[in-house]
């Protein structure tokens, strides 16, 4: 099978990781006779640099011609200018709107040799296996009115929590469906005591819910499940919420597995053409040092085995790769080991 790949190093960290994966994604085509194209272009604080822009049309239109997108990680102090006409993260934002992806799939799964990594308790951290799903297209983030203004002599800001029932009833169906496959159990997290919002979400979940009697669901305020994700994570299964909660709640859930530099994600639509990404930033404090850990971009390339080109046993070859690099104990610096960036990368296409 052929797809066509546009891959968006990004900043920092970016190119590094996204490297890597690329060289796991080529072992995978070669083992099992694809061809997988890749095109490489610019976003992000690289993007302004040399363009003027964190995102141009031009590539923008490349990732919506693709079959997939893979995404290093963008932004860093150069380009941390409040006031700046644009920034590397206005990039992120307009990819996942011209692409049309409303849900960010972030599995948080704790391998047993890293439990010691975290710093939880290690009876607090057996049998969790999490996907979290944030809502990419509403919220704070996209709402209007947005701005800063000065009335009655005062400056203030501006942002507006806004969202649409069928923003709401997508990803609520879509958690539903993924949560068939799992543990059948859906959380959806809100702030229904008091946002006007939230009541609209968790009217939705209901409604949603009772369309798949066949799953749990349970309603928990943000503040609470923030806190249960601490004392006790491994209650959760499939955790849906809204993009400002899920932004938040997803980097404490990294925390779970010992670094963010483990985790994946996937931004995934009504299309094939999916966003995958590492949860963690560009650190730029590590960037050209050769030690970044790898392993959440080239599980992002799993997931995007799985959702994107629907190939299953490639997926999971590449998970148990994984899997089995971390048990052999090979580790970079950010879970407790000495291996560079490339070395973590040998290790796993070694197991391939």
């Amino acid at each position: 099978m052929n797809f066509k790949i546009t891959l968006l190093p990004g900043d920092g960290i970016g190119p590094e990781v996204v490297g890597e994966a690329v060289r796991v994604l080529e072992i995978i085509a070669s083992k099992y006779k694809h061809t997988f194209t890749f095109q490489e272009r610019l976003m992000g604080g690289c993007s302004i640099d040399k363009y003027g822009s964190s995102l141009t049309d031009e590539t923008l239109a490349d990732c919506v011609a693709s079959d997939s997108v893979l995404l290093g990680a963008v932004g860093g102090p150069k380009w941390d200018d409040p006031n700046a006409k644009d920034r590397p993260e206005r990039g992120l934002l307009a990819l996942r709107k011209g692409l049309g992806v409303f849900a960010n799939l972030r599995p948080v799964k704790v391998h047993p040799a890293l439990i010691d990594g975290s710093p939880l308790k290690p009876e607090k951290l057996k049998g969790v296996d999490i996907l979290v799903l944030r809502e990419l297209t509403g919220g704070l983030y996209f709402g209007f009115p947005k701005g800063r203004d000065v009335k009655d002599g005062r400056e203030r800001a501006v942002d507006t929590l806004e969202y649409y029932d069928y923003e709401i009833k997508r990803i609520m169906k879509l958690a539903f469906d993924l949560a068939k496959g799992r543990k059948k159990k859906v959380t959806s997290v809100d702030k229904a005591n008091v946002l006007e919002s939230s009541r609209l979400w968790r009217q939705i979940a209901t409604q949603v819910g009772k369309e798949n009697p066949d799953v749990e669901l349970e309603h928990v305020l943000v503040d609470t499940a923030s806190m249960k994700l601490i004392t006790g994570p491994a209650s959760f299964d499939v955790v849906v919420t809204e993009n400002m909660f899920g932004d938040i709640l997803t980097d404490e859930a990294s925390v779970l597995a010992g670094s963010m530099g483990m985790l994946p994600s996937a931004s995934l639509g009504e299309s094939t053409v999916g966003l995958y990404e590492p949860i963690h930033g560009s650190a730029p404090d590590i960037a050209g040092k050769g030690i970044a850990n790898p392993i959440g971009t080239i599980l992002s390339t799993a997931m995007m085995l799985r959702h994107s080109f629907k190939l299953e046993a490639e997926a999971v070859a590449v998970e148990k790769a994984v899997e089995q690099t971390i048990t052999a104990n090979a580790r970079t610096a950010d879970i407790g080991g000495k291996l560079t960036t490339r070395q973590m990368a040998d290790e796993i296409i070694q197991r391939l």
